[in-house]
């Protein structure tokens, strides 16, 4: 077209253009990959060895995961634009639907926490509908391309359900161990020590919970939340006050309660006669080597002077 339009010229520019748009393409993914992984191996969902770095600083391990799974599928789809659209479809849509789930656990789980915009459970409902008839109609219209999204999906979410639930697994392997290498009692026993090890170093993790003077039944969330889907027994409960101020004598026998009730998980109830906010969270996050996604607070009043972006990648559980 450039050449029938404009000469040699028109063509070569248009060349170098699309050139320079598909460059920016492939570093935009890379670094929203790079983003994304690094996030969830931080809380700990995928295997922690994809954050090494480089003298950069630069997590390689995920570059070269995400180039690699970039080729198998070009091969896959023997480079058949086609097959890529297709695939990328499905993958898409499914995203879709997720951020719609994610709406309903907002209205569900969330719903006196602060947003700047709503959606009716109707439209709610109706946009998953869609969505799921968009796909629906993209697997009938192509199975194969349904095919190769589910080779790479079903992989994935194998690894993302062992890393969550890690400790069970290592548990049952360790009962395995202790079955079949009774008779060899040499190496159960340097298996069994290594094992709890990795048990003991996974649940040595310490996190933070900050607090202004929940009653006992938030806190008693609090502790369940921890207790079933953290691997942990140190938690640390962090309320900040005002100089010469002192926590509510309620609040402190509310503690002690679940100090005895929740005897697996070690509480250490501390006081800080400071303001709550981001310089206060990621100052403790630094004495105490504790990573800021390892610090929870509840939800935010209408008032609260800063947006949850602002805290540093804190997490919300109430």
């Amino acid at each position: 077209m450039g050449n029938l339009a404009g000469g040699t010229w028109l063509s070569i520019l248009i060349s170098i253009d699309a050139t320079l748009v598909v460059s920016g393409a492939v570093l935009t993914s890379y670094i929203g990959v790079s983003g994304l992984v690094e996030r969830m191996t931080l809380d700990r969902i995928l295997p922690q060895s994809l954050l090494k770095k480089n003298k950069h600083g630069s997590s390689y391990h995920i570059s070269i995961m995400f180039f690699l799974l970039c080729v198998s599928i070009l091969l896959i789809t023997g480079g058949k634009l086609s097959a890529l659209a297709g695939v990328y479809t499905i993958a898409f849509l499914s995203v879709m639907v997720l951020f719609g789930f994610g709406n309903v656990l907002l209205k569900v789980r969330r719903k006196n926490l602060p947003r700047p915009e709503r959606s009716s459970w109707i439209s709610l409902l109706v946009a998953i509908a869609a969505v799921f008839i968009a796909i629906a109609g993209n697997a009938i219209l192509n199975p194969a391309y349904l095919a190769v999204f589910f080779e790479y999906f079903v992989p994935t979410f194998v690894i993302v359900m062992i890393m969550l639930n890690r400790t069970v697994l290592l548990r049952f392997l360790l009962g395995v161990l202790r079955y079949v290498f009774t008779p060899v009692q040499n190496f159960f026993i340097k298996s069994n020590t290594n094992l709890t090890s990795l048990i003991e170093e996974i649940n040595s993790q310490e996190f933070v919970y900050f607090t202004k003077d929940d009653d006992v039944a938030t806190l008693n969330k609090v502790m369940q939340y921890i207790q079933n889907n953290e691997h942990t027994k140190k938690l640390k409960i962090v309320t900040a006050v005002e100089k010469g101020e002192k926590p509510a004598a309620r609040f402190v026998s509310d503690l002690d309660v679940l100090d005895r009730e929740y005897p697996a998980i070690k509480i250490e109830f501390i006081v800080l006669e400071d303001s709550f906010g981001p310089e206060l969270i990621d100052r403790l996050s630094e004495e105490w080597n504790i990573p800021v996604n390892f610090v929870f607070i509840g939800s935010l009043g209408d008032h609260f002077p800063y947006k949850v972006e602002q805290l540093g990648g804190v997490r919300l559980i109430i």
